[in-house]
């Protein structure tokens, strides 16, 4: 039964366009929708015998407490309204087929000293700027992908300003004779402008007038006997030759238009937008949906709405540089509803006509084929995708004899320099990809105390002194090595790990929230994660825990579990390839818990994929960690251990002092004539560095 308050609006709503929104008991909003005509559109949805087979429709019957409409003038507001709210609101049952970010551009600035090409992801239109930005283009492998071809064919530099200006000498780049290294070398500036309008028409699709003035100055430099010159006017030709044939005729007009296919399995959805630009198939862009249980008018209308939007965090000017280019023509295999105001929604963003259309005969229907048929390869070839992982995980779980299939593996490394500067990382991979939310690092607090756990970690062995136990039969210890901070590392991981499955242990027993058992919501204050890696994530221990090294350092890895309580966790180490003491090469061994001898595995075997990935990533992530830790050490001044003293007020003590040695040498008029220094910060200065008395 619906309630009462619903019954009462359905009967009253009006003909008009607008928008719904429907909302649970507890007043939040689950589903947002727009229609030409409230009336009809919304009592669909409770009306006995409807064809809407979508399947949230039961669920929304029994649990739908209140209604709201929003009445607007035209279709076109109810395009742009219904797309605000579902900003606003996020609704469970609205489709969402991508996330947040800005597309990616290039940007190119040919009143730069030596204009470069580079990536952006925000272009910022300033009065007077005179760079061009080409895009955006709707993925980073697109954008990434005609930046190296760019600058593998013309000659432009790759390095930054920064870069550029602290050059002493030609890099790599010139070497291979990909850039002139302005640089350092005297260079021709009417060749290099030459180059950077050549680019400009690249990448503004002018290939065939590209090609005849390419061909035109070959011809005058081999003229001319300078057949080095001609060379790369050769290879330039060959490279917008051959994007030229990749770009497959599809229409024989000019008329710029991307076609959008459908294919869907279930509540499995595969689009696949083509671009057509001047008649030619310029790139086909593929999105997955999955839970998609609407009708594809409904998927069509997210897909608008969402692909051709602006960006939530840009506005103004610079909102208009982080979405798409819109077309002439956008061809769908259904219409949605209110599609003629989504088309003046879509006209009014391109500030030019813009024609949805659902072809039913002619040419068009060839392309919406072509855009089906490339949906449903892609569907294909994803799906095989993904079973070929889980039959590589599946080959895994039986060649390491797991309890379960390993979808979750996390692997640690530990990365130091001299034995400074310890970082320890702990790396994920779900379902053979990174899963780079889950990435953690630790600081290894260095040599702590012998007679007490690292975070309160229990001693294995429980002695003073060198820490030293005996896992499997390996004796392990723990003295100031790789081993203590492998052991710290991985005592403070299973750690949270047991946390968080008491916690949700005692929540399903008590129907309380995880927080109430003392969960905390991401990495503590001493764990430092990466800042583009490790977001707030939960500590689930994974399916399968991989440590590198060999015999020792799976003991150790045992030991920190054991001694927590965890004798269930999977645990095996990988040891790198090399060669013993007779010559032979060793391939990467996997060691066992309780096996002697370990397995081999070929590197080019489904088992290894998985545990070389894991490996390669950690260590990589644990040297990055480290790295920036030890940047951070040796930017660090003494001053900034003075409480009272910031940043500012630091550089400029620095900056007309000299040095810290200056500093402490100072008296108190000095001090206090530094601009920005007060008493304040003269007195907390003292505090620290008290004042020179003179010698009598």
């Amino acid at each position: 039964m619906l309630p009462d308050v619903v019954t009462e609006k359905l009967d009253a709503l009006p003909a008009s366009p607008g928008v719904y929104l429907f909302k649970d008991r507890r007043g939040g909003v689950v589903y947002v929708g727009k229609a030409k005509s409230l009336r009809s559109r919304v009592r669909s949805y409770f009306q006995g015998g409807s064809t809407d087979n979508r399947y949230f429709i039961p669920i929304l019957q029994r649990t739908i407490g209140d209604l709201d409409t929003i009445v607007t003038a035209t279709e076109k507001e109810a395009a742009i309204l219904e797309n605000t709210l579902i900003k606003e609101h996020r609704p469970r049952y609205n489709v969402k087929l991508r996330d947040d970010k800005d597309y990616i551009s290039l940007k190119l600035d040919p009143k730069d000293a030596w204009p470069r090409l580079w990536v952006v992801r925000r272009p910022s239109y300033q009065p007077g700027e005179t760079a061009r930005y080409f895009g955006p283009y709707h993925s980073a492998t697109a954008a990434r992908r005609t930046l190296h071809l760019v600058n593998k064919h013309f000659q432009l530099r790759t390095c930054t300003d920064t870069e550029m200006r602290s050059r002493k000498r030609p890099c790599l780049q010139h070497q291979i004779k990909r850039c002139p290294a302005p640089c350092v070398l005297e260079v021709d500036r009417a060749w290099y402008d030459e180059q950077v309008r050549a680019v400009a028409m690249f990448l503004d699709g002018r290939h065939d007038e590209l090609s005849e003035e390419l061909a035109a100055r070959m011809q005058a430099a081999a003229r001319a006997m300078r057949f080095e010159l001609a060379a790369v006017y050769r290879d330039q030709i060959h490279a917008v030759e051959k994007v030229r044939e990749e770009q497959r005729v599809v229409s024989v007009d000019d008329v710029d238009r991307d076609v959008l296919g459908i294919h869907r399995e279930a509540d499995l959805v595969e689009l696949a937008l083509l671009h057509v630009r001047r008649g030619k198939l310029a790139d086909v862009a593929t999105f997955s949906v999955k839970n998609a249980e609407v009708p594809d008018e409904e998927v069509v209308a997210a897909f608008l709405a969402q692909h051709y939007a602006l960006s939530s965090s840009e506005s103004g000017a610079d909102a208009s540089a982080a979405a798409l280019p819109i077309p002439d023509e956008i061809i769908v295999p259904t219409l949605p509803d209110a599609a003629s105001g989504t088309a003046e929604w879509l006209s009014e963003r391109a500030a030019h006509k813009v024609a949805l259309l659902c072809p039913q005969r002619g040419p068009r229907v060839d392309l919406l084929r072509l855009a089906n048929e490339n949906a449903s390869h892609a569907f294909t070839e994803k799906r095989r995708a993904s079973d070929d992982v889980q039959e590589r995980l599946t080959q895994l779980k039986e060649r390491l004899r797991l309890p379960t299939v390993p979808r979750r593996i996390e692997c640690c490394d530990i990365s130091h320099l001299g034995g400074q500067d310890t970082v320890g990382a702990v790396v994920a991979m779900t379902d053979g990809e990174p899963d780079k939310k889950r990435y953690r690092t630790f600081h290894v607090r260095g040599e702590a105390s012998a007679s007490k756990a690292t975070d309160g970690a229990p001693t294995p062995g429980g002695g003073e002194g060198t820490l030293e136990q005996d896992v499997d039969g390996v004796p392990v210890s723990l003295a100031g090595d790789d081993y203590r901070a492998m052991y710290e590392v991985l005592a403070r991981r299973f750690r949270r790990g047991l946390k968080r499955q008491e916690a949700r242990e005692l929540s399903l027993s008590s129907r309380a929230p995880a927080a109430a058992a003392g969960e905390p919501g991401g990495a503590p204050p001493e764990d430092e994660g990466d800042a583009s890696e490790g977001a707030d994530v939960d500590w689930d221990l994974p399916d399968l825990f991989v440590v590198d090294g060999g015999r020792g350092q799976l003991a150790v890895a045992l030991a920190a579990a054991r001694d927590l309580g965890l004798h269930d966790l999977p645990i095996v180490a990988l040891a790198k390839e090399k060669e013993n003491v007779a010559g032979d090469t060793l391939v990467d061994r996997v060691y066992l818990p309780g096996q002697k001898n370990p397995i081999p595995l070929k590197s080019h075997s489904a088992s290894m994929f998985f545990l070389a990935r894991a490996r390669d990533e950690a260590h990589r992530f644990s040297n990055r960690a480290r790295e920036r830790l030890g940047k951070k050490k040796r930017m660090r001044s003494a001053l900034d251990d003075v409480a009272g003293i910031g940043p500012k007020t630091k550089q400029s003590l620095l900056l007309h002092l000299g040095s810290l040695k200056a500093i402490k040498a100072a008296d108190d008029a000095q001090i206090l004539a530094v601009p920005g220094v007060t008493a304040r910060h003269l007195k907390a200065l003292r505090r620290v560095y008290p004042a020179k008395t003179p010698a009598p």
